[in-house]
């Protein structure tokens, strides 16, 4: 699977995107999709940044819950950038996670939120992310058809909309 210099990351959120994660993260490569039992997706993360929900990987218990994810491989050395873009310590934590993937079971680094404030509504782009990832990697229909019923509203920085979508404009 990986060798001694990369580890897997298991992404649920905007960094399903490859587009989006090859600028963060250039080594990063597709592995494989999975899912995790028992923790259902929210868009309850209060964004430090801009105020916004961003992802979670909310832990529920109840066995009948999934989010489903891309677990990429990731050079060691890139693993403080990947800390810095997730907030590790600013709203995100590091968690070794197991992922059901189509060829069984296997731990994957992820990141679960901390600062949470319910009824947060994600920026169009943020969502846009999310769900250019979901369909990227062929997720189940009905789950993304959940992502695609978030609501979402318009980021007031009409530079960082651009920015955030230019991403899918080029090349």
């Amino acid at each position: 699977m990986n060798s001694s210099n990369e580890f897997s990351y298991f992404a649920y959120g905007s960094n399903m995107s490859v587009r989006r994660i090859a600028v963060r993260l250039p080594s990063a490569t597709v592995v494989t999709t999975g899912f995790v039992t028992g923790y259902k997706l929210a868009f309850d993360k209060l964004s430090k940044k801009d105020g916004s929900g961003k992802c979670d990987c909310e832990h529920t218990g109840d066995v009948g819950d999934r989010v489903y994810g891309v677990i990429f491989s990731v050079a060691h050395s890139e693993r403080l950038a990947l800390d810095t873009f997730e907030g590790a310590g600013k709203g995100y934590e590091p968690l070794s996670i197991r992922v059901e993937t189509a060829n069984g079971g296997m731990y994957a680094l992820t990141y679960v939120a901390t600062k949470k404030q319910p009824g947060l509504l994600p920026y169009h782009w943020y969502k846009q992310h999310v769900l250019v990832g979901a369909r990227e990697a062929n997720l189940p229909e009905d789950y993304v058809r959940t992502i695609e019923a978030v609501i979402s509203i318009d980021d007031p920085d009409v530079v960082r909309t651009e920015t955030e979508l230019r991403t899918y404009s080029a090349g």
